[in-house]
């Protein structure tokens, strides 16, 4: 009995599932990072220059094939990367910035500023991230600056809602009554007992938000709103190659596509890993 729980407490499995989902991710994350910062290295093109070899298929010379202007879709995926990289991390960045001492004070201080501030969150968090950002950014006009904005704008509510709801749990616990009982002032309560303890959800928010960010700026690439040709960028290839899907000429959107696909998957592993070790509530 005792070799069983000691294997039970060595091996539990949810620990062991969710460090395999969070390794899984980094190691695609990792890849597209390295891909970003060496793509002069990496790319066997450069990505705004035509070959002269248009609509070629997927080859030996050209791994991913070429699109209507016979550039190489490989380059343009691999130093797309940085264009997604730059515009999904400089968002989420700010979004935390924004959201978590918000949802701290907010669910600290409660009363009226609470069910304000939550009013306002719950009716931007009501409407679906993309359209929200598609808004913003066409009142803000098209440019990388502007989808950083429209992006850190909408996953500002995730971060509030969160944080908010672990701060109201956690403000009530013995240690912080201890803390006001000496008489520690309220900033110090915030940011020496009670934000050390929401560290681990905001790194979980933060992989999570990150991961659905990636198709929010695909989303506003494919329309548009961040960058313009000749710039490379995965959402705005899936949109130059839309119009020759019906041809045949599949991988002007299916490579782009499953980056996208790819990169959201590893954030989405490595938050959903985190969670799965870090759960709050979970036996030890």
């Amino acid at each position: 009995m005792e070799v069983k729980n000691l294997a039970t407490t060595i091996f539990r499995i949810p620990e062991v599932e969710g460090r395999w989902m969070v390794m899984s991710g980094l190691a695609i994350v990792c890849i597209v990072l390295i891909m970003a910062i060496f793509a002069p290295l990496i790319a066997p093109y450069d990505p705004t220059k035509s070959s002269g070899e248009i609509l070629e298929a997927p080859s030996m010379k050209h791994l991913m094939g070429t699109d209507n202007l016979g550039r190489d879709i490989f380059s343009r995926i691999i130093y797309g990367s940085r264009v997604v990289l730059m515009v999904v991390f400089s968002a989420s960045l700010v979004s935390m910035s924004i959201g978590v001492p918000i949802g701290l004070i907010s669910g600290y201080f409660g009363g009226k500023l609470d069910r304000a501030i939550s009013m306002l969150m719950d009716s931007m968090y009501a409407f679906p991230s993309l359209i929200l950002a598609i808004a913003i950014a066409a009142v803000l006009g098209p440019s990388v600056v502007n989808a950083v904005v429209a992006i850190s704008v909408v996953y500002v509510p995730t971060y509030f809602r969160m944080i908010r709801g672990q701060t109201l749990s956690l403000k009530s616990r013995l240690f912080v009554e201890a803390a006001k009982a000496i008489g520690a002032k309220d900033t110090r309560i915030m940011g020496r007992y009670i934000l050390p303890n929401i560290v681990t959800t905001v790194v979980v928010v933060f992989s999570l938000s990150v991961a659905d960010a990636i198709l929010t700026e695909a989303g506003l690439s494919f329309l548009g709103f961040i960058v313009t040709a000749p710039t490379p960028d995965w959402g705005f290839e899936l949109s130059a190659g839309r119009p020759y899907l019906p041809a045949g000429y599949w991988w002007m959107i299916t490579f782009p596509g499953l980056m996208v696909m790819l990169l959201s998957l590893g954030f989405a592993l490595i938050g959903e890993g985190l969670s799965e070790i870090y759960a709050p509530g979970r036996e030890r």
